[in-house]
């Protein structure tokens, strides 16, 4: 059950981001640092809505656990998603937030959501160091 919400939570920010594109490239076409912000938004959201998606892929196949358990790097696994999602909210939202209403009152969110991607990252190659086989 939990690989399925997190299969649906990337399918759902895939989604996001194929309509974020779009909305950059007719809506936001007469300001393109907006639409320049949403489309390197709409990359990463992509990017990482895969990654979700590899991480269940790997936590059911290697060693056979699933993200939500704690086998086989699992919680590395788990903490990989957890970072992901981070990242998603943090970098990709303060860059949808630049492109339409302006700064966000809180200050370096999107830094935060970069190292929670790249923390991420790192937290799968953990996964792949403590796997079976």
């Amino acid at each position: 059950m939990i690989d399925r919400i997190w299969i649906v939570f990337a399918a759902l920010n895939g989604a996001m981001a194929v309509g974020t594109g779009a909305y950059a490239s007719h809506a936001l076409a007469a300001q393109p640092q907006a639409q320049e912000w949403f489309r390197i938004a709409g990359q990463y959201q992509m990017a990482h809505a895969l990654a979700l998606v590899l991480l269940v892929a790997l936590g059911s196949r290697v060693g056979g656990s699933r993200i939500g358990n704690g086998a086989m790097g699992g919680l590395a696994l788990r903490i990989a998603g957890w970072l992901f999602v981070a990242g998603i909210l943090l970098f990709c939202g303060t860059l949808y937030a630049l492109g339409t209403v302006g700064p966000l009152p809180v200050p370096m969110t999107a830094p935060a959501g970069g190292w929670s991607f790249m923390l991420g990252w790192l937290a799968l190659a953990v996964a792949a160091l403590r796997a079976r086989g």
